[in-house]
């Protein structure tokens, strides 16, 4: 089979692999259909995920027709349609029984990373019963790439971490996908306004459409001072950073008001510099997390119900062939226009 792998920081190919086969009873064999290249994925490029070996076929996003399984398996069979989640999880470790996917002490956030991930034309999938989900009859597939990470991720990290509530002001720093992800789902709760920040026009033209009041392009260096003169000088009720560099968490400290909320979704690289000199007065909360995807069952209903149209972050389709030149076009997303792209295998 055809597999993008990871070779080095800066360096990838794709592949010939053999295709992945079961090696438990509770795996399952998926015939990827669509997946997409994740800001996660060029993070592990640029090196921040040392954990990432060579070799290792990159991707935690897509749906897919389950091609076989274990015999341990119970929920799905040869044929079914599936949603996979970006976490594996076992259902039966203390963390799981917490609803702490993320660290299921025999999975995680482990596809792309620690396994050969979606990015290929087969994956193996462990604890399936637990990792997959059924597609509902007449849904829209590529949509629900999206729920395989960046909304659960944007409504789980981002939305209920930072206890968004109707009436809220809430700032949105980075409107790439896992951004405008939080940006589509914290309107579940009503707030009153949402900030969207980010260097790109044309994403923060976007982020009107999907629903934000008001746009800072932060590229003149004065985001925090803009937020600050249009809060009245308040500041925010809850600030989510959405990129994962130093600039930008440094943004979200300064403009949060007392009792504010701090929430990190970003891939983080490098060390920040945390002001708790000047913020332990404040009573603010701190959240970080990685996904655990408790949210991927609602908001499947809620694609299903058309209450969430999460297609709409897709801007680019390619056959999984040109996945290439898909990276160079996610990889240049202000160039190109580009949220989410859409890679096929039918």
């Amino acid at each position: 089979m055809k597999a993008l792998t990871f070779v080095a920081p800066g360096k990838k190919e794709l592949v010939e692999k053999p295709k992945p086969e079961i090696q438990k009873p509770t795996d399952a064999i998926v015939r990827i259909t669509k997946t997409t290249i994740c800001g996660t994925d060029l993070h592990i490029l640029a090196g921040d995920v040392p954990a990432v070996t060579s070799g290792r076929t990159l991707g935690h996003e897509g749906v897919g027709i389950v091609e076989e399984v274990g015999e341990g398996v119970k929920n799905f069979k040869k044929g079914d349609r599936v949603l996979i989640s970006c976490i594996t999880s076992c259902g039966k470790c203390e963390n799981c029984k917490k609803g702490l996917y993320a660290h299921c002490e025999d999975g995680g956030w482990i596809l792309g990373h620690l396994i050969d991930g979606t990015q290929a034309e087969y994956v193996r999938i462990p604890h399936a019963d637990n990792s997959l989900y059924h597609i509902p009859e007449g849904t829209d597939e590529e949509a629900l790439v999206m729920l395989s990470d960046i909304l659960p991720t944007g409504f789980e990290i981002g939305v209920l971490n930072g206890k968004v509530q109707p009436g809220h002001t809430v700032a949105i720093i980075g409107a790439g996908p896992v951004g405008m992800a939080a940006l589509l789902t914290a309107q579940f709760y009503s707030p009153a306004e949402i900030i969207m920040v980010d260097l790109d026009d044309n994403r923060l033209e976007v982020s009107k459409t999907f629903g934000a009041t008001h746009t800072i392009n932060s590229s003149d260096g004065k985001a925090v001072e803009k937020i600050m003169e249009y809060t009245g000088g308040k500041g925010v009720d809850v600030a989510m950073e959405a990129v994962g560099i130093p600039a930008t968490f440094d943004i979200c400290q300064q403009i949060l008001k007392p009792g504010g909320y701090l929430a990190n979704l970003g891939v983080h690289g490098k060390p920040v510099e945390f002001h708790i000199e000047k913020l332990w007065i404040s009573n603010i909360t701190l959240t970080t997390g990685l996904v655990n995807t408790t949210s991927t069952p609602m908001l499947l209903k809620t694609v299903q119900s058309k209450k969430l149209r999460p297609e709409k972050l897709i801007t680019h389709r390619f056959a999984f062939k040109d996945i290439m030149e898909a990276y160079e076009i996610f990889g240049n997303a202000a160039k190109n226009k580009a949220l989410k792209v859409i890679l096929s295998n039918d």
